[in-house]
Formats: structure tokens, C-alpha cells, sequence
């Protein structure tokens, strides 16, 4: 009886793990991940946020103070110093940039030399619709012909929380 026993811990040999399967896996899977993965390329705009200083401002206040103040149901254009220029309203319950584009094209003829403007926003505007904003802000498209031309309008933006109720 002690024979059996040893000649079948003999026969017994250590198995191998097999693999292979698992590898076919991987060379399958990892191409595929790397092909599919969305490549997103990171921008960052530079913003200015109010200081916590009670400094007077420095520019006198017949200049322009331009305040884009986005609210649930429309944009509204202004002046700091001069009230509301344009209001805007939302177009099948979607902002009308293309309109805010051209008003912000006509404030920018009548100042040139303009680069800065405040985006007041209403605390429940989504993240999406302030970037949206931010990028009708900052440059305007214009086709010529067959040539799309990026103009500069408002890139020095500043941001802050806008009055509940407004105008």
C-alpha cells in the first residue's frame, strides 16, 4: 500500500498555467483602447477674478464697462455706467449666440481698443453654457469667401455672479 501511494505523488507533475488565452486578450484589447481613446488637447484661458481689495478703479467712468450677464431665459449687453445695452432672449429655449456675437461685434467697432469685459452669470447656468459664452466672448468668426478669420472681440474676461431678478 505504501508503493501506491508513492508512485502517484510521481505521477502527479506540476501543471502549467496556460496563458495564452489572456494574452490573446491583450494583444487584442490594448490596440483597440489606445485607437478609441479620445485625445483631448487642454486649453486654458486665463480669467480675472475680483480682488479682495477696496481700491477705486482707475479708469474714469466715462469709458465703457462691459458686463454680459447671463440669465436663465436670455443675455443681457451692458455698460457698468450706461445700463443695458441689448437684451437678448433664448431662441427655442437656446441661447442665441450668433445674435450676442454680432452685438458684441458692434461694441467692439464703436471701442477698439477694448479687450476687457465682466461675464455675470446666475448661480443655476451650467458649466457648458459658460464655456459656449466664454468662446462667443473672446473671438468672432467672420467667413470671407472660402477663408474662416478668428477677430479678437473681449479676451481679457473677468467673471462674477450676477443680481437675481435684473432687468
Amino acid at each position: 500500500m505504501i508503493n501506491r501511494r508513492r508512485s502517484a505523488r510521481r505521477q502527479v507533475e506540476a501543471t502549467e498555467l496556460n496563458i495564452t488565452a489572456f494574452m490573446n486578450l491583450m494583444v487584442i484589447l490594448v490596440p483597440f483602447l489606445l485607437i478609441t481613446a479620445v485625445f483631448s488637447r487642454m486649453a486654458i484661458l486665463e480669467l480675472n477674478l475680483p480682488g479682495a481689495s477696496s481700491e477705486p478703479a482707475e479708469t474714469p467712468e466715462e469709458t465703457l464697462q462691459l458686463e454680459i450677464t447671463v440669465r436663465d431665459a436670455r443675455i443681457e449687453v451692458g455698460d457698468r455706467n450706461g445700463g443695458v445695452l441689448s437684451i437678448i432672449d433664448n431662441v427655442d429655449g437656446d441661447y442665441d449666440l450668433d445674435r450676442l456675437a454680432e452685438k458684441l461685434r458692434e461694441v467692439k467697432y464703436l471701442n477698439p481698443d477694448k479687450l476687457d469685459c465682466t461675464l455675470l452669470l446666475e448661480s443655476d447656468i451650467s458649466y457648458e453654457t459658460l464655456v459656449q459664452v466664454m468662446d462667443t466672448v473672446r473671438i468672432y468668426e467672420l467667413v470671407e469667401g472660402t477663408e474662416l478669420r478668428k477677430l479678437e472681440l473681449f479676451p481679457e474676461i473677468s467673471i462674477g455672479d450676477a443680481t437675481i431678478g435684473g432687468a
